[in-house]
């Protein structure tokens, strides 16, 4: 049996079309099981649904309340002015801080314009999240600028020892007003590059010194965080000087698998770039135990980048004295010591002190190897310092604002 039906057809028409009993069969209603089925599963869906949308808003209103409890530094100075007045009153300034001429005074006073907001360790009871004694990012970079420009590369101030802790202990300050503050972007990143800069030229500059001066674990452990924090920050977009301190960073760590990973695990564009795959061949050559390879790439370097790797340097010259020692090992055999020195990437008056030390026979310009004269048992007065080219403090002062620059 078949009915007359209307429909709607595709230009708003009615129209008749003919429907069988079996089409009026299949639209009867269901049953009541059927129904309670299908609106228990309807009631579980917008149960579901309204529980993810209660998550999201509740993740939505945490985000906002982190956000709201964020401190923004309200100091537009160096210095807060509390700190300055606190500091001048209990004669805690420090002599780059002072008003010229006041320094033998009974209390200096304190230059608004040079003196510099110290480190202070967080403690119980002590609110370190005020806004007037928050610098916000702009003042922070003018502060590191003024670090690297004013007094670390400054030939007035005197002896360097005295300049890096001074620094040191105010860039400190700068990364704890940063972490306070959350900062990122730009300007966070700019200032860890120079505070990177700094500690690496710093480990080499003051290489040797006494631990009252220069402690050389305090500075890496420092430098390996802000490199940590550095490589971090990277993630977020596309920096200038990204592929420099990823290669800094390797350098610095050689040996180091994590590091390897880290720059395998980079960009094609970024691990193709020369400093990058620079880095990358010395870093191999390390793990092959070739110092000849490594100490021939080590003389592509720049400054700042043997600054990083030149603590890998003197173990590197030991192997490759040692390889000899035993390679060359002849009493009528003898090894021109200029060419010897090219290797070791030293002076030829370094290369002569090196080989005495570990008991290979100099003779002129002559160099005489034995495997049973070489000795592992270094002398105590043989140090990484030594092995560095000799400069004068003016050409040092030259190359520290340079360097920390990025110029160099």
């Amino acid at each position: 049996m078949t009915y007359n039906c209307l429909t709607t057809g595709d230009q708003s028409e009615l129209s008749l079309r003919q429907v069988t009993s079996e089409e009026l069969l299949s639209t009867r209603p269901m049953n009541k099981t059927a129904m309670s089925s299908a609106w228990h599963q309807s009631r579980r869906g917008r149960g579901h649904r309204h529980k993810e949308q209660g998550r999201v808003t509740r993740e939505r209103v945490e985000e906002q309340r982190a956000e709201d409890s964020v401190p923004h530094g309200t100091c537009m100075t160096m210095c807060p002015a509390y700190e300055l007045r606190q500091r001048e009153a209990q004669n805690r300034l420090h002599r780059f801080e002072m008003v010229a001429d006041t320094e033998r005074d009974r209390l200096p006073r304190a230059d608004v314009s040079r003196a510099v907001k110290e480190y202070s360790r967080p403690a119980a009871g002590k609110d370190s999240t005020r806004a007037s004694d928050l610098r916000p990012p702009s003042v922070l970079l003018k502060t590191a600028c003024h670090l690297v420009d004013d007094i670390a590369a400054s030939s007035t101030f005197q002896p360097w020892a005295e300049v890096y802790s001074f620094v040191f202990d105010r860039l400190r300050s700068v990364r704890q007003d940063m972490i306070i503050q959350r900062v990122s972007g730009p300007d966070c990143v700019a200032v860890l590059e120079k505070s990177v800069r700094f500690l690496l030229y710093a480990s080499y500059r003051l290489c040797g010194q006494q631990l009252q001066y220069f402690d050389p674990r305090i500075n890496d452990t420092h430098l390996q965080e802000c490199l940590s924090w550095l490589l971090e920050s990277y993630r977020d977009g596309k920096h200038q000087h990204q592929e420099e301190f990823q290669a800094l960073s390797l350098l610095y760590n050689l040996g180091s698998t994590e590091a390897i990973q880290h720059v395998l695990e980079l960009p094609e564009r970024i691990r193709s770039s020369p400093a990058v795959r620079l880095a990358l061949a010395v870093s191999r050559a390390h793990m092959e135990r070739n110092p000849v390879r490594l100490l021939r790439l080590a003389q592509r370097l720049d400054f700042i980048q043997v600054c990083a790797v030149h603590r890998h340097l003197l173990p590197c010259r030991t192997d490759l004295l040692l390889l000899y020692s035993h390679g060359h090992s002849s009493r009528n055999c003898r090894y021109p010591l200029q060419r010897l020195a090219r290797l070791l990437f030293l002076k030829d008056t370094l290369a002569a002190e090196l080989c005495q030390v570990y008991g290979v026979n100099v003779t002129g310009e002559w160099v005489n190897f034995s495997k049973s004269s070489f000795t592992d048992a270094v002398s105590g007065e043989l140090q990484c310092r030594s092995m560095h080219e000799p400069l004068d403090d003016e050409q040092w002062n030259c190359s520290a604002g340079s360097v920390i620059h990025g110029c160099a």
